[in-house]
């Protein structure tokens, strides 16, 4: 599968020929994870509207939910200002996280700015 040339020119990939790839849920906005996508990766998520990535440890692709049948349905793609990270809008069946949950950005809060205005665990 080919990518779109006009679209090829825009994507500036790191050393290693990918460029990051957030899915986001359509509907709600709500970040769902980061994946890795090359060429290859985008055009057939391209072509076929299911979220396809690169896996960098398994060096192969993979298509969201193949397995665990928590596919990501493609929505919309758009590249940033840069051209240097995709943001695939989704509609997420199940999990999105590896770890069986929603998000993969739900645990782990580094930090947080107080409602009242003030950083949070900063008096």
């Amino acid at each position: 599968m080919d990518l779109d040339p006009a679209v090829s020119e825009r994507l500036r990939r790191n050393d290693a020929g990918l460029v990051p790839a957030i899915a986001q849920q359509h509907d709600t906005g709500e970040v769902l994870m980061l994946g890795w996508m090359d060429d290859e990766a985008l055009a057939r998520t391209l072509a076929t509207g299911r979220a396809t990535y690169w896996s960098r440890s398994r060096r192969e692709y993979w298509v969201k939910g193949e397995t665990s049948g928590h596919r990501q349905h493609v929505v919309a793609v758009r590249l940033d200002c840069d051209g240097d990270t995709v943001l695939l809008q989704v509609d997420q069946e199940g999990p999105a996280c590896h770890t069986g949950t929603r998000t993969c950005f739900d645990a782990d809060l580094v930090w947080a700015a107080d409602p009242g205005g003030s950083e949070a665990g900063h008096g």
